[in-house]
């Protein structure tokens, strides 16, 4: 049976009661303001229905709690948490949500004096969460929906002088909440700013300007649309760029909007790279509002969107409200370290998903210079689930609600230069209904593009749209014109869950190659984990954790910033990837670099370049060039003075190339890193050498046990199991579990759609390694053991040969090599594997690590743009990603050669050729296990990764897998590398003097 509707929450052809036409958010306002931010008396109750009688009038509040506003009350210990990424927590019955409706009734007093009351009063909410009505002094005011969005109330007529009572009641689920299923937490409550609106009777009421370029882009044409309360009989305006009045002038009108125009030569324009505003301000005498204007003009030509003629590369990343103790409640504080945190890392371009941000975000993206996609506060995903997409988007009962929310977005944001796109929504089909909300913002705004992903055949969208789209279909789309040629934009890409994205790089260089595909903006900013401190653990929560299900678990652990705004190695990968500078050496030339500027309108005169040369670790040469008067899209080759030196030929040299910011600016200090870039001079060949001998080795055969030692080495080896077991000196072992061979990792996030395989197929956890042979050879200085062994998992046909020899001289140092062949007897095997390598144990006190590879942070095969060649250290916890859930974290690769110890006392391993290297303080199978960091069991020795080849991490939780060239297939491989145990640093000072003299 479906019910009639008779609830305000419920009825879908009401947008609002009592509530004002959206209007522009001021920058600067005479009027006076009251925030009603702070403490409130709060009643929880499990439906609307359960509210006492006579809640709205004003009274004491015997039994009722405290909360604070803004927030959402789930994380003031009311109701449960719940994330779903797509599923409705309810039946899907629109517009009726369930009876157990969970509602906050709000309430607080407001005094007001008799000045007060000499001027109108407006109640303005910035955000609820998902409707509510609102009564002053017991009388009704209005009804609110949209969560993201501004509602005001015009409560002159009830408001008195002295005391005032004001009740909100908040309810979770309504009507609205089918448009608002978008990924994230659901959260409720009074989540932004409350304010009272002292305001003229003859007050202004919305101020709407637009500055855009004529077809030379040099001369500003500005427009402004002033509309009053009243009319407006005369107001004085000037328009001012720093701080100097450039036009003035007074308008007079009969009616309640008066219209400015004025034409400004030689204007400076806004761009996201060359962020100038303009501040107009407009007097009436009784008011004196400001607005900030930029004039830069959008359109779109020969098949592409162009800012100021430019064609430009979007290089964005989503963006959602949040805060890991907060949720949804942001402080401005907060919005400014995001936006400048993007700033610092190359960031360009931000879309607001799914729903407009905070008024103060656009002031700042304005200000910092982002281009912005503000988007319709509009998603109904879970309808695809009951396959049945456009059961609301095309029901034009439901009209109104879609359009509403666009109207409103645009009515608040149109005076914002960095807004450049209108997006209707987010994952909710097409249907009439989108047709309308497009309609509705051209008759608006006609300056800005409209996007919407879900006009799948880009019917009335400006550009075409898609997300976590695989690089072959791009391709297809820049190659064939797919969808006609209107320009592409990746709306999502790269989803940045756990250890990732990786293969960011194949996607800018397809955005570089082909003009039609103009960027994209990464899935996504922030982690939303919810922080928590138990047992004194601090850790984050995500879905699931709270009991919450049906929930997509840790699908909201997403983000390029960790909960505690640590950038994740994949924000530093994203940085150099899109960084608007690339450089790249000239074959055969050591001195000679081109430098690209891959700047929209920026010369690189901007910027400066600092130089170094180092052997190895050490710098021997450096400088910086400050003149780099290089064109936008253009390029050059510069020599660099490198004064002439002899190149030792056993070490390596790189060029170091940072590019730095040369002056101060908004975000970030002259100074600050833009781009790094590592260019090899020479790379040695690494050659094994033996150091002199000393005393004889003994060897002894015991119970399965073989025993190579002397006074500076011991290694001892199981017959039975074809193993080193320990290696070091008479004194102490320091490896206490010899190589064993390994294709096994702790899946990470982007492994999940092969994880299945991987684990419960092809087993890959369960290694088992069979003894072929093991015999040995004594010689004068040394002792060679060689082990035969099968490699293979459970129930297994493929597998390795594999064939170990331990070369152990006298001098203490022993050459390991591994040859492994590989086997196929049948026709499955995995795919590709995640590894091919060996996995040894070392003494868990050797908790100080020193490496000569890429660092400092982690690198893969398809994620390494952040990491140069060079020796590092850290410690064996220092080199884990502390990702929220624990997954495959801290391989390093190249390593040449690596150190662990306490003090000077430890093991030295170098490489034959570079290999990848781990070291954590626990196994793949106990990270495996773990839900959380804090619950990852500690083995009781080091572990050590030495692997051949490691695969890439791709972006397969929600998009392109490892490409085929990062995957590691079923194949033959070698490696060898030397252990030696050290006590005084004597080999790494020695390794050092060849190049530091």
């Amino acid at each position: 049976m479906v019910r009639k509707a008779v609830k305000r929450w419920e009825d879908n052809q009401i947008t609002g009661i009592g509530r004002r036409n959206a209007r522009t958010s001021f920058y600067k306002d005479s009027q006076k303001r009251m925030s009603l931010n702070g403490q409130w008396a709060f009643l929880y109750l499990d439906a609307p229905e359960l509210s006492p009688e006579g809640f709205e009038q004003p009274g004491p509040q015997e039994g009722w709690d405290q909360i604070d506003v803004p927030s959402v009350w789930q994380l003031r210990g009311y109701d449960r948490m719940h994330y779903t990424d797509v599923l409705y927590p309810f039946p899907i019955n629109p517009p009726y949500v369930p009876d157990e409706n969970p509602t906050g009734i709000y309430k607080r007093t407001i005094c007001l004096d008799e000045a007060w009351l000499e001027k109108d009063t407006v109640l303005k909410f910035h955000g609820v969460d998902s409707a509510f009505d609102v009564w002053v002094n017991g009388i009704h005011a209005g009804f609110g929906k949209v969560s993201r969005l501004p509602s005001e109330f015009d409560i002159t007529e009830l408001v008195k002088a002295g005391v005032n009572d004001l009740t909100v009641r908040v309810y979770k689920w309504s009507d609205g909440t089918y448009l608002e299923d978008q990924d994230m937490w659901w959260m409720s409550g009074i989540f932004r700013d409350v304010e009272l609106i002292n305001e003229e009777k003859n007050a202004i009421l919305d101020v709407q300007v637009d500055g855009t370029l004529d077809d030379s882009y040099q001369t500003g044409l500005f427009t402004a649309r002033i509309t009053g309360k009243q009319p407006l009989k005369q107001a004085a305006w000037k328009l001012s760029y720093r701080g100097e009045m450039v036009a003035s002038g007074e308008a007079f009108a009969k009616e309640a909007q008066i219209c400015v125009n004025a034409e400004l030569r030689d204007v400076h324009p806004w761009t996201a790279e060359t962020p100038e505003l303009y501040e107009f301000t407009v007097s009436t005498g009784t008011q004196e509002v400001t607005v900030r204007c930029g004039f830069r003009r959008i359109e779109i030509k020969d098949d592409n969107f162009r800012i100021n003629g430019q064609v430009i590369l979007l290089n964005g990343v989503n963006h959602h409200d949040y805060n890991p103790t907060e949720g949804r409640t942001v402080t401005r504080e907060q919005m400014e370290a995001d936006i400048r945190l993007m700033k610092q890392y190359n960031i360009n371009a931000v879309r607001c998903s799914h729903y407009p941000a905070n008024e103060y975000f656009y002031d700042l993206c304005d200000a910092y210079g982002l281009y912005v996609i503000n988007e319709a506060d509009l998603e109904c995903h879970g309808f695809e689930w009951v396959e049945n997409y456009t059961w609301i988007t095309d029901d034009p009962a439901w009209e109104a609600m879609y359009v509403d929310r666009s109207v409103r977005m645009v009515q608040r944001d149109r005076n914002h230069p960095s807004i450049i796109m209108w997006s209707m929504g987010n994952e909710s089909a097409f249907g009439c209904n989108f047709k309308s909300a497009a309609k509705a913002i051209r008759t608006l705004d006609d300056t800005r593009l409209i996007h919407y992903e879900g006009d799948f055949e880009a019917e009335v969208t400006d550009v075409y749209s898609t997300m976590y789209t695989r690089l072959k279909g791009l391709k297809e789309i820049a190659e064939y014109e797919v969808k006609g040629n209107k320009p592409h934009v990746m709306c999502e890409y790269g989803h940045a869950m756990g250890n990732g994205p990786g293969g960011l790089k194949a996607y800018q260089d397809m955005y570089r190659k082909y003009k039609r595909l103009q960027g994209g903006f990464l899935w996504e900013w922030y982690d939303h984990g919810i922080y928590t401190e138990e047992d004194g653990e601090i850790y984050y929560k995500y879905g699931g954790n709270y009991g919450d299900f049906p929930t997509n678990g840790n699908f909201c652990i997403d983000g390029i910033l960790m909960p505690d705004r640590t950038p994740s190695p994949g924000m530093e990968e994203y940085k150099q990837i899109i960084a608007p500078v690339d450089i790249t050496g000239v074959e055969g030339s050591m001195r000679k670099i081109c430098i690209s500027n891959d700047y929209d309108f920026l010369d690189l005169d901007a910027v400066t370049l600092h130089w170094e040369v180092v052997a190895e670790d050490v710098a021997i040469q450096e400088g910086w060039i400050t003149d780099l008067a290089v064109a936008p899209h253009d390029s050059t080759v510069l020599t660099l003075p490198i004064a002439p030196f002899e190149l030792q030929a056993n070490t390596d040299y790189y060029i170091n190339l940072t590019v730095c910011q040369k002056e101060d600016s908004l975000f970030a200090p002259a100074g600050h890193e833009i781009k790094k870039v590592q260019i090899p001079m020479q790379i040695r060949r690494d050659e094994f050498s033996v150091r002199e001998a000393a005393d004889p080795l003994r060897v002894s055969d015991r119970a399965g046990i073989l025993t190579v030692e002397n006074s500076l080495v011991k290694a001892r080896f199981s017959t039975v199991f074809g193993k080193l077991l320990s290696f070091g000196t008479e004194d102490r072992d320091y490896l206490t579990e010899g190589p064993r061979m390994n294709v096994y990792r702790a899946t990470i996030d982007n492994d999940m759609y092969k994880k299945e395989d991987w684990m419960n197929k092809y087993f890959l956890q369960k290694p088992v390694e069979e003894t072929a042979y093991v015999n040995w050879e004594e010689e004068a200085d040394r002792t060679v053991v060689r082990i035969g062994t099968y490699f293979s998992c459970y129930n297994q046909s493929w597998g390795f040969s594999c064939d170990y020899t331990y070369e152990i001289y006298s001098c203490g140092q022993m050459r390991v090599e591994l040859q492994g062949k590989a086997v196929q007897r049948g026709k499955l095997e995995p795919e590709f594997f995640p590894r091919i390598g060996i996995t040894m144990k070392a003494d868990r006190k050797l908790q100080n690590t020193m490496w000569y590879g890429m660092g400092p942070g982690e690198s893969y095969v398809d994620s390494k743009a952040a990491s140069v060649m060079g020796i590092y250290k850290n410690t064996v916890d220092g080199m884990m990603t502390n990702y929220v859930f624990p997954q495959e974290n801290g391989h390093r690769e190249q390593v040449k050669w690596f150190r662990i110890g306490d003090g000077w006392d430890g093991l030295l391993c170098k490489m034959k050729a570079p290999l990848g290297l781990n070291l954590a303080n626990y196994t793949d199978e106990s990270l495996e296990q773990a839900q959380h960091p804090f619950a990852i069991e500690k083995a009781d020795d080091v572990i050590i990764h030495l692997d051949y080849l490691h695969s890439g991490l791709g972006s397969n939780s929600c998009g392109e897998e490892q490409l085929e060239e990062n995957k590691v297939k079923l194949q033959d491989f070698a490696l060898a590398f030397t252990l030696q145990t050290v006590t005084d640093g004597s080999e790494i000072r020695e390794a050092r003097k060849q190049y530091i003299s």
